[in-house]
């Protein structure tokens, strides 16, 4: 019997961990001796997990929630290790596999390696190659320490080799949110405000923000918003946001557009605006991986992405925070003139299969 425990540490790794899921439980049913336990790092009555998203991902709540939530980075780091130790002592499990590159997921990482267990790290070798940023050091301690480093494509396969990763490590086995869209491509569900605000498919624009480096920094953020606003001429722009950021950014929008912020949506709702969307502004890797995925034109407000194939070869283009970088790539998009776009290699859904079968394989050989 192979034991595996998924650990997730914010809302984004559930739809990376419910492919694995779904994968196991379909393996069960075929007979494979392999089990599973879903932690989530964070609290149980964490509100940015709304009940519809686990009935939206179909796969049933964490097994156990570490409670660790604090904004010190090491305090978090001290509290994750500590609670994620009493679970494996109560839990044995043959194989941790952590999500992402959180403080909390970075933590359980040290404490699976501390006690022996085999770790594997999805989605591994993703690099920003900016060593200041809190995310890219914990990249690089969880593939340091991974046994099995499962990643999205080649170009994640040469860092981890540069970095010293054996060969027999290092699995290529594709993008993982692509199991996810795939799975859910026919269960999207329109969001009310569609119809509240009257919109047409490839007729309005999605718009989300999240990175605090570009909220801290509002005079050039107005600049921004002045000038792709502009470029957008009518075309509705739909911001699905949290209250502290809708409150911020409203200070900086022009008097008079059609910028419409509107209540963070469900996963299936949200999935459905940017899926019909003639285009989308953002400043989160998955937005702009979901974007390739559904052909639709991607602006992305960074100077670099994890994920450099939406570039490559998808629709994603960076603008980094320069407002005329991005007035420019605005009118881009609204005129029709963006490039075309394809699906990078391994974008085909199977990417949890390959790693149950890695999994099961590995126990085999023992």
């Amino acid at each position: 019997m192979v034991k595996v425990c998924i650990v997730t540490g914010a809302r984004p790794n559930f739809m990376k961990a419910a492919p694995i899921i779904r994968a196991i439980n379909k393996a069960i049913e075929e007979g494979k001796q392999i089990s599973y336990r879903l932690i989530y790092t964070g609290l149980h009555d964490d509100s940015t997990l709304e009940p519809s998203l686990f009935t939206d991902l179909e796969i049933n709540k964490p097994d156990a929630f570490l409670n660790a939530d604090c904004e010190n980075l090491n305090e978090l780091a001290g509290k994750t290790m500590f609670a994620f130790e009493q679970e494996l002592t109560a839990n044995p499990t043959d194989v941790v596999i952590v999500v992402d590159d959180l403080t909390s997921t970075m933590a359980c990482a040290i404490v699976a390696k501390k006690k022996g267990v085999m770790l594997a790290h999805l989605v591994a070798g993703t690099r920003s190659f900016d060593i200041k940023m809190p995310k890219e050091i914990n990249r690089l301690v969880i593939d340091g320490l991974s046994d099995l480093l499962f990643t999205a494509g080649v170009g994640s396969n040469r860092n981890v080799s540069r970095e010293g990763a054996e060969t027999s490590q290092v699995y290529m086995v594709g993008n993982i949110l692509v199991d996810t869209l795939r799975f859910n491509r026919n269960k999207l569900v329109m969001p009310a405000i569609f119809n509240i605000l009257g919109l047409k498919e490839k007729e309005y624009l999605v718009f989300t923000l999240n990175r605090h480096a570009l909220l801290s920094n509002p005079e050039n953020l107005k600049k921004m918003f002045a000038g792709f606003i502009r470029e957008t001429g009518n075309t509705p722009i739909i911001a699905p946001m949290h209250e502290y950021a809708g409150k911020e950014i409203s200070k900086l929008l022009p008097a008079g557009c059609n910028f419409h912020i509107v209540p963070p949506q469900t996963y299936l709702g949200f999935g459905y605006l940017t899926t019909h969307a003639k285009g989308i502004i953002t400043d989160s890797g998955n937005v702009a991986e979901e974007a390739t995925f559904n052909g639709v034109p991607c602006i992305t407000l960074n100077s670099y992405t994890e994920h450099t194939e939406t570039v490559t070869v998808g629709t994603n283009v960076l603008v980094g925070e320069d407002p005329e970088k991005l007035a420019e790539a605005t009118h881009n998009l609204i005129s029709g003139t963006w490039k075309q776009g394809a699906l990078p290699e391994r974008w085909d859904g199977r990417t949890a299969e390959r790693i149950i079968q890695i999994l099961l394989e590995y126990n085999e050989d023992k």
